[in-house]
């Protein structure tokens, strides 16, 4: 999420991977609206392999399936309680930070101090 010149994301990190993240949640959206995890990754613009990939990865980091298939090709898949819960925590998450964002001075005061766009590059005369 972006507020101004800040930019900040949360992740929820199993080991290296990322269990949850805006992408994740977002995919997390598209699966319950559309009702498939293809469908919901052409929605987003990302291929098969990508949305199945990161369903995976999602599943495998939490204790129960956050998305639940039918058998064989057009089962469907939907959210599972737990992902729905998952889901809507993540959300509260970014809404807190949104929040709290808003209510710090430091943020107001660096974001006074930076320029709307960088300088050009210096000229860097090599030397000889």
């Amino acid at each position: 999420m972006r507020h101004g010149p800040l930019k900040l994301k949360a992740q929820l990190l199993c080991g290296d991977a990322i269990a949850m993240g805006p992408g994740k949640a977002d995919l997390l959206e598209a699966i319950a609206r559309e009702g498939s995890i293809s469908a919901a990754g052409r929605a987003l613009g990302m291929s098969y392999r990508r949305t199945w990939l990161l369903v995976d990865e999602m599943n495998r980091c939490w204790r129960e399936r956050l998305v639940a298939t039918g058998r064989g090709g057009g089962g469907g898949a939907t959210l599972t309680e737990a992902g729905r819960e998952v889901l809507a925590a993540y959300r509260a998450l970014e809404a807190a930070i949104d929040s709290a964002v808003g209510a710090t001075e430091a943020f107001a005061a660096l974001g006074e101090r930076l320029r709307e766009v960088p300088l050009a590059p210096a000229s860097v005369t090599p030397r000889t």
